[in-house]
């Protein structure tokens, strides 16, 4: 059974966790194994959503945070569990990947409920794992392989960002600058749009790894304190993606500027030389009675070689002073 034939219900599956790296799916949401540990999954944009966590006895004011539909990565601590809300990267055909996923997690000692509702690859791939034997193995270590697999998505995204960042830089010199420009803004936006998520989720995990005494041992807490070091890694890994971009596009500016320099520098000297040939031609070029040389068949030859002479001098001068 696959999350997408589930995508219209509030409940997308139930997993129990059976203590040897397996679990055992069940179909009805109403219908828990309370003696059991177990791991419900749910879409909080469903009719039932509400109700549904009711009938699992999460507080009002819980339930009312899981269900905004918008929200920003924090943990919450009461007398009768912890609810973290992180984001992932969001995976789904035909959406940016830095448009993150909105992951609402209720943990208690025996049970952890998850709810969304863009489908989350993360949970995906552990579901798989637990259906093929090699899941976790208790409710500890389905929080931190959650945490994990969201990290590794978000390792995957930062790398490719940087990858890419990379071949720009040693390519600069042969790429279209507009063209380039443009792309180059554009993961610009993404690192920035991802930073703003992960900063905020960095400080939810180190929040909630001071909180996680009453859930977590210490192996599982150690885990969890290894997963919040990598976020604070990532954010800083956007933080160097972010001003390298900066540096790129000042580069492709700086060579843009230049080009249009040189251009300017050579029409200068161009203007320069012509300048006054223009004038003398123009001079020259009056339709007024006492023009000098108007009748000697040497005229237009003396008026050539003046302007050639200046034209050199010009150019001479322009040598001397090493503009040219």
């Amino acid at each position: 059974m696959s999350e997408q034939e589930n995508i219209s219900s509030s409940f997308v599956f139930g997993i129990t966790i059976n203590g040897d790296g397996s679990g055992s799916e069940f179909t009805d949401p109403y219908a828990v194994p309370l003696e059991e540990n177990y791991w419900l999954h749910g879409d909080f944009q469903g009719e039932d959503c509400i109700p549904w966590l009711k009938s699992l006895s999460v507080p009002e004011t819980i339930i009312e945070t899981m269900v905004r539909p918008e929200s920003r990565p924090r943990v919450i601590t009461n007398q009768f569990g912890t609810l973290l809300l992180i984001r992932a990267i969001n995976l789904n055909p035909g959406e940016s990947p830095e448009d993150m996923v909105s992951l609402r997690l209720w943990i208690q000692p025996n049970r952890v409920i998850s709810i969304r509702h863009r489908l989350v690859y993360s949970v995906q791939d552990i579901r798989k794992h637990l259906n093929n034997g090699d899941g976790p193995s208790s409710i500890q270590e389905l929080l931190t392989s959650i945490l994990e697999k969201v990290a590794d998505r978000v390792s995957d995204y930062v790398e490719t960002l940087e990858e890419l960042l990379d071949g720009y830089e040693a390519s600069i010199d042969q790429l279209n600058p507009s063209e380039t420009r443009s792309r180059i803004a554009n993961l610009r936006h993404q690192i920035v749009t991802v930073k703003r998520y992960l900063a905020p989720q960095r400080e939810a995990l180190d929040n909630f790894y001071r909180q996680s005494h009453h859930l977590l041992d210490d192996v599982h807490q150690y885990q969890l304190h290894d997963q919040t070091d990598r976020i604070i890694r990532y954010v800083e890994d956007l933080d160097l993606a972010k001003e390298q971009s900066q540096l790129l596009l000042e580069e492709l500016a700086n060579r843009v500027a230049q080009e249009q320099n040189a251009r300017m520098y050579v029409l200068s000297i161009i203007a320069a030389i012509f300048l006054p040939i223009s004038f003398i031609t123009g001079l020259f070029g009056m339709n007024v009675g006492g023009l000098p040389g108007l009748d000697s068949p040497g005229g237009f030859l003396a008026v050539c070689g003046l302007m050639a002479l200046i034209g050199g001098g010009i150019i001479s001068y322009f040598r001397y002073k090493r503009w040219l």
